[in-house]
């Protein structure tokens, strides 16, 4: 990531247990980063308790007061996003200095103040008697995926303004900025600001439909795999799995793996989703059930109780198999669920 925002700082993104691959282990793997942002505050806490040291901030901010103390005891940043959370500020009288990033919503519609109520925010916050404030500046892009849409010029142009309205674009009051997200990163190099927030780019995964990580030079971090339990013969006309919804055309022989929608694989996917056995690629038939699914393999017999296969990472992208499921790889990799064992190389 360094490589593609030279001179930028770089807050690592590892919320949603560092989508799917760890949060702590993940936290370790990237010692290196110049913070990490969480989207909780449990998130953020459990990073402590296992001693990671780095600042953290945490993206949606503190709502109570509990809070507020929980994150200075932690020393968190924090997000302000919403009047709530400046009054919050306002009342706290503890004697812990904050760093707090300020949220413009630049056309997310989701959180963050509106360009022209940012400059009020800002001197609201300025006036506050906490001890030590230091303040800097954030947005986040909608749609920095999709290369053609200028929604991101419209985005960046409108934060550029906020900031030059409120007087802190440049010079002796310029606040520190973040923009760019994993998009953003590989793609728009004005649209980055002084820290990149890197997140899915960060586990080897595309975030654009129909590239994969290759194309980007990343390589995946997460390997799904699973084994053979059986491998049986399923005559012409049967059909394999709930509803029947795959009919075998010719006499047949089909592997059932040990993965299913109780480890986070979509229900959804579809016949013909490939399934990576040795080096080649097989086809799922059949309903994802909880526990188990049904590939075809058919003249290799090479495949018997205890072959491994992979369901998505090292040699079948996950961007891929999320097209086959009609979903993000975001989604994918933060569903892996509780029971898959994890293992670190």
């Amino acid at each position: 990531m360094r490589a593609y925002a030279p001179g930028a700082k770089v807050m690592a993104v590892i919320k949603a247990n560092a989508y799917g691959h760890g949060l702590v282990s993940t936290a370790r793997a990237l010692a290196d980063a110049d913070a990490f942002a969480v989207a909780r505050l449990e998130e953020g806490i459990a990073l402590r308790g296992a001693g990671v040291r780095t600042p953290i901030v945490l993206l949606e901010g503190i709502f109570d007061k509990e809070q507020l103390a929980e994150a200075a005891q932690h020393q968190f940043e924090l997000v302000v996003h919403d009047p709530l959370q400046i009054e919050l500020l306002e009342a706290h009288r503890g004697p812990e200095r904050f760093v707090v990033w300020i949220k413009v919503d630049t056309g997310m519609n989701r959180l963050g103040f509106r360009p022209e109520a940012f400059a009020d925010a800002l001197a609201k916050l300025r006036a506050l008697t906490v001890p030590a404030l230091e303040l800097r500046v954030m947005t986040h892009l909608a749609r920095a995926d999709e290369l053609e849409e200028q929604m991101t010029v419209t985005q960046l142009s409108r934060f550029q303004s906020a900031l030059a309205d409120a007087g802190v674009a440049e010079g002796p009051q310029r606040l520190v900025t973040s923009i760019g997200s994993s998009a953003a990163i590989l793609s728009w190099p004005h649209a980055l600001g002084d820290w990149i927030r890197p997140g899915l780019a960060l586990y080897g995964a595309s975030p654009f439909a129909n590239e994969n990580a290759y194309s980007h030079g990343l390589k995946p971090v997460m390997t799904l795999e699973t084994t053979v339990l059986t491998v049986r013969s399923v005559k012409k006309g049967e059909t394999v799995g709930y509803a029947g919804t795959w009919q075998a055309s010719r006499d047949s022989m089909i592997a059932i793996l040990a993965a299913g929608y109780g480890d986070g694989l979509p229900r959804s996917l579809e016949n013909g989703t490939p399934v990576l056995i040795g080096d080649s690629r097989f086809d799922l038939v059949g309903r994802v059930s909880m526990d188990m699914i049904a590939v075809d393999v058919t003249g290799a017999p090479q495949i018997v109780t205890g072959t491994k296969a992979v369901i998505w990472g090292d040699g079948l992208p996950v961007e891929e198999i999320a097209a086959h499921a009609g979903t993000i790889p975001y989604e994918l990799l933060c569903g892996v669920s509780q029971r898959v064992t994890f293992e670190t190389r």
